[in-house]
């Protein structure tokens, strides 16, 4: 797969396209939403408790993982999901394969490119949120919140993966665009409704190890432990420790598991774009 890859012309590609995002202040906009969402949760957060103002970073931070998991996943296959299927449609995706570059380095290109897009997107914007908080932060919430930032950062890449595999499969942009919000609404919304189902079903009979599994089965899930296991007090909250099987809690486990979701979905959509 990576013989006779040319880092140049991946760089070239992932330039263009995040060049193109800049351009159309996609990620502006982007960077807007995440800080005015960042500073009023870290402010009122607590407003149902009838408290205002900055409680802590753990609380901050387990509201955001709620707002997190329906944003960030819809921006990343909105992002992603017209990436080679709008070339094809364009006529521009016939040029770029008539030039000495294999697919695998534009699929890599582009998907390189619209990461970098998301990511400086995703850390500008809670950066820029919390930025006035910064002087009640110490190092160790500094650490915990730049934590939060990077899974964002991965389970982002994670569904713009699969933005680019409906890309490739897709026949034209509608369709590609009807899929990336029917998995939109599966990851985000239909699955865990499903997996409380069968708990429901089975009267507490479904056994833990089998539960945390399908939960990796779902990228949304995974960030959300990733966040959930990286603080007491957040555990505390969600009330999920009880019910997690232990070697399903590291997160160096659910980093590797996350890091499956972005490599996984590209292969095929790389086999498929071949």
């Amino acid at each position: 797969m990576f013989k006779g890859l040319d880092p140049r012309q991946v760089r070239i590609l992932a330039g263009k396209e995040f060049r193109d995002r800049i351009r159309n202040l996609w990620v502006l906009a982007v960077v807007v939403i995440f800080a005015l969402f960042a500073l009023a949760i870290a402010y009122f957060g607590s407003a149902q408790m009838g408290a205002v103002g900055f409680r802590g970073i753990d609380v901050t931070i387990a509201s955001l993982v709620s707002l997190v998991i329906y944003l960030v996943p819809l921006i990343a296959l909105i992002l992603g999901y017209d990436a080679i299927v709008g070339e094809r449609e364009r006529g521009s995706l016939e040029l770029l394969l008539s030039m000495p570059i294999t697919r695998f380095e534009i699929l890599l290109g582009k998907y390189l490119g619209l990461s970098a897009a998301l990511a400086c997107s995703t850390v500008a914007g809670f950066g820029a949120g919390l930025l006035p908080l910064a002087a009640q932060l110490d190092l160790n919430d500094l650490s915990h919140y730049l934590g939060f930032v990077l899974s964002a950062i991965l389970m982002g890449m994670a569904f713009l993966s699969l933005s680019l595999l409906v890309s490739v499969l897709a026949p034209d942009r509608m369709r590609a665009s009807g899929l990336a919000i029917a998995l939109w609404f599966f990851f985000v919304l239909i699955f865990d409704l499903l997996l409380t189902g069968a708990l429901v079903a089975s009267q507490g009979g479904l056994d833990s190890t089998v539960f945390g599994v399908l939960l990796m089965l779902n990228p949304a899930d995974v960030f959300r432990l990733l966040n959930i296991f990286g603080s007491e007090q957040v555990q505390t909250m969600y009330g999920l420790a009880t019910v997690m099987p232990e070697n399903l809690t590291d997160p160096l486990v659910l980093s590797g598991i996350m890091l499956g979701w972005i490599v996984c979905p590209f292969l095929i959509a790389n086999w498929r774009f071949k």
